[in-house]
């Protein structure tokens, strides 16, 4: 079975189109290489070369928050990633709780674990800091 070439209808409608002329670039090549058309150095640096150095890209830094464990990047400030384990039934309400109040699960997570801190000092007293090891 030969493949239908529609071509011929598309030029026959829109007439026969010359190529644009390609324009040559500023350092003289013909055409860059890769890693100069990624970069858009003439001469990248080594440590470019060796993905040492990236290229900003996206939006700008808004927040500059102090690192101190890896569990904090990518987090808004006073936050940490945790990982909990959780019995499956009760996590399936949560991810409800949340899609039918439009709300984040991290946010449904935090109320819940607020009101247990409360409860818990309302009944306990203030926490104490653990002792020094």
């Amino acid at each position: 079975m030969t493949k239908k070439n529609f071509t011929g209808g598309i030029n026959s409608l829109l007439g026969d189109q010359k190529p644009k002329p390609r324009k040559r670039f500023e350092t003289g090549d013909e055409k860059p290489t890769r890693k100069r058309f990624e970069t858009g150095d003439e001469k990248p640096t080594r440590k470019r070369l060796e993905g040492k150095i990236k290229n900003k890209v996206g939006r700008p830094q808004t927040q500059f928050k102090e690192i101190t464990k890896s569990s904090q990047e990518g987090t808004k400030e006073n936050e940490t990633r945790a990982t909990f384990i959780v019995n499956e039934d009760l996590l399936d309400k949560i991810k409800l709780i949340a899609y039918w109040d439009r709300v984040l699960i991290k946010d449904v997570i935090n109320g819940a674990f607020k009101e247990a801190v409360e409860r818990y000092e309302k009944k306990n007293g203030p926490l104490k800091q653990e002792p020094k090891k």
